[in-house]
């Protein structure tokens, strides 16, 4: 049996983005008729029409994963790398896997996916962190759901994460062991519970070290709807931790655009050991998050609520290791 094809192919085979190729096979608007015939004939043609749920898989094997769509980067994200590990570990367990990438009118206006409303799922991973109101709205809908990569404070959901907290406190325990006492934080704080918790971290490790954190250096990298450009203030720090590595990408390059190098003039590290760790110039200094690890966890803890709805809600925190690289200096 041939591997089985994504909506990443799909996308690639019509030159367009993962969400246009997700919108267009659940008949949403925003897609052009002609662009939508041409994606349909290509799933067909690619064989993803045969994976459809209604010839393989009855209503209790299907589990579906919403992902809001400011998450997905056209080029790939960790969030589609942590997609992909779920549809394997799921099809290995005997499960079929649906997803829905969710547009932020839809978030806002509480809409559910169709996948939802029509029945087709059985069960729900919630990746990317939602609105309290929109999970909650969820939670009625589909009892039988977790959330991935997030959590929210005062309900009662299981959940896996990564150890935020615990990266955080190490990448800026590394800054502070070469030689950094002043170090900034870019990631907008409340924008969601892992960016909120790697911070934390990084203020225990600067408070453990009798180091300031000053207010002008924890900078936001993103809105309600997508990342921004960051607003550098004119007097720097000699190191900023943020909280991803596309966030520690866009610091370096709009640095690069005052005229300063990381790591000769200020240091970088960032969050995910993703790909775009790599490819940057300088390579980024970033904790290692195990997504196979994490989908592992999340498809064994809905499976075992599919089995027993009643069971006690869990959360499992799954830690990372410091992967050095390039983007900082020793001072």
């Amino acid at each position: 049996m041939g591997k089985a094809v994504t909506l990443s192919d799909i996308a690639k085979a019509c030159d367009t983005s993962i969400v246009t190729v997700s919108k267009a096979l659940a008949d949403k608007k925003g897609v052009s008729s002609e662009l939508k015939l041409k994606i349909k004939q290509t799933a067909e043609e690619l064989g993803y029409v045969a994976l459809k749920p209604q010839q393989n898989a009855k209503n209790d094997n299907i589990v579906g994963v919403v992902i809001p769509a400011k998450f997905m980067n056209p080029n790939g994200s960790f969030y589609w790398a942590l997609y992909n590990d779920l549809v394997k570990l799921f099809g290995q367990s005997g499960y079929f896997c649906l997803i829905d990438i969710l547009s932020d009118e839809d978030e806002q206006s509480l809409t559910m996916p169709k996948m939802i409303t029509d029945g087709t799922i059985s069960a729900l991973v919630s990746l990317g962190q939602l609105s309290r109101e929109y999970v909650v709205a969820l939670k009625r809908k589909m009892p039988k759901m977790i959330l991935l990569d997030y959590y929210i404070h005062g309900l009662d959901f299981d959940n896996v994460t990564t150890d935020g907290y615990c990266g955080g406190y190490a990448l800026t325990s590394y800054l502070i062991e070469r030689g950094h006492t002043e170090i900034g934080f870019i990631g907008t704080v409340k924008a969601t519970s892992s960016i909120f918790d790697r911070y934390m971290g990084y203020m225990k490790a600067m408070i453990d070290h009798d180091l300031e954190v000053k207010n002008e250096w924890t900078l936001d990298d993103r809105n309600e709807r997508e990342l921004m450009r960051i607003t550098l203030p004119e007097s720097l720090p000699t190191a900023f931790v943020c909280n991803c590595d596309e966030t520690a990408f866009r610091t370096i390059k709009q640095l690069e655009e005052k005229g300063l190098r990381v790591p000769d003039d200020i240091s970088v590290v960032g969050y995910d050991n993703y790909l775009i760790s790599d490819v940057s110039n300088p390579t980024i200094t970033t904790i290692n998050v195990d997504s196979y690890r994490m989908a592992d966890k999340a498809v064994k803890l809905l499976i075992s609520r599919i089995e027993d709805p009643l069971r006690d809600t869990s959360s499992v925190k799954i830690s990372g290791c410091l992967i050095e690289k390039a983007s900082v200096k020793t001072i």
